[in-house]
């Protein structure tokens, strides 16, 4: 089902399109890809943060559910070198970084629709040469396809000039309606992370997680947690392999995801902003009011020489699969 959701301030329409599984339902906007809705059946409250109108998304709640990129997560000084070029980007975070690809990054923009079918759904977008200070014209497909209660999301660009390329999916996760994620549990499948400094771009050091409060190798509460870093996944990159687990003690759910990508940003939504983000009843979202768990490159990599690499060069192609399955912790 395809049906009208909005109108930008430019005149242009976005539409809304379901998916429906086997048990599982979801909304998604050509505006920036957001997954606008995700439902269990049997489950009375949605299971990401969402609005029911299209306003918030054109301000605080941008990135929610959307894909985000040319470069998901933050390049620091909002610059990199590359092929002996500096590369000046648009900024947009602590007024020095450039973050989701700057200002106006795939978020922001008007995906086409390229296929849908009612377990499938193909969306595509151009990004120009120096668009945001990026070098290369990307062309980027995302197909999210639904199966049981499994939703998946692929994602592959290519470039004619080398370019960083890394996107990430961005909901925030709520597997219960209590308004807040003290009830749930996440373990992560990570033995390290990055330090970051007081504008959250990584420090360069890659730091084991023994003995510290980013030890999430085991299943632990969210309670009093607040979190915004980047995981090094183990295992290699490129193939699927077990990213987190999170569950609701409040609900009985649980969300399994798994990625072929090196990190995962995991953002515990403690700094959402006090206005305009508004939920599904019209009632204002708290915060910690959900998770986000962002598959991706790691963050400021085009600067950091220790990072695995994140620049796609012509005739490569950029290839991303993430998958989340939900569960009724019951059955487990």
């Amino acid at each position: 089902m395809i049906e009208y959701f909005g109108k930008l301030p430019d005149g242009r329409d976005v539409q809304r399109l379901t998916l429906q599984g086997d048990g599982l339902r979801a909304h998604v906007l050509t505006l920036g890809a957001i997954m606008q809705d995700l439902r269990l059946d049997g489950v009375d409250h949605p299971l990401v943060l969402s609005a029911p109108m299209l306003k918030p998304y054109l301000g605080p709640m941008a990135y929610f559910g959307a894909m985000v990129g040319r470069f998901a997560n933050r390049i620091g000084g909002a610059r990199f070198d590359l092929d002996g070029q500096t590369h000046l980007l648009g900024v947009n975070c602590h007024d020095r970084n450039c973050l989701h690809g700057g200002p106006d990054g795939s978020a922001h923009q008007l995906w086409e629709v390229q296929d849908h079918a009612p377990d499938r759904l193909q969306l595509s977008l151009h990004m120009a040469d120096g668009h945001m200070g990026f070098p290369g014209n990307l062309d980027v497909t995302l197909q999210i396809t639904i199966q049981g209660t499994s939703l998946q999301f692929e994602v592959t660009a290519d470039s004619d000039q080398p370019t960083p390329c890394s996107f990430a999916q961005h909901n925030l996760y709520a597997l219960d309606d209590t308004g807040s994620i003290a009830q749930h549990r996440l373990r992560i499948a990570a033995d390290a992370y990055l330090p970051v400094d007081d504008t959250l771009v990584p420090t360069g050091e890659i730091r084991h997680v023994a003995g510290s409060a980013f030890d999430f190798r085991d299943l632990r509460s969210l309670r009093e947690v607040a979190l915004d870093h980047n995981f090094c996944l183990s295992g290699a990159p490129g193939a699927m392999r077990p990213a987190a687990w999170l569950e609701s003690d409040a609900s009985g759910l649980a969300l399994e995801m798994v990625t072929t990508e090196p990190g995962l940003q995991v953002y515990t939504a403690h700094g959402l902003p006090r206005e305009g983000v508004i939920g599904p009843d019209g009632a204002p979202f708290g915060q910690y009011a959900g998770i986000a768990l962002e598959a991706q490159a790691w963050p400021d990599a085009p600067n950091q020489p220790g990072f695995p690499p994140a620049i796609l060069r012509p005739g490569a192609r950029y290839h991303q699969i993430t998958r989340v399955r939900l569960h009724r912790t019951q059955d487990h």
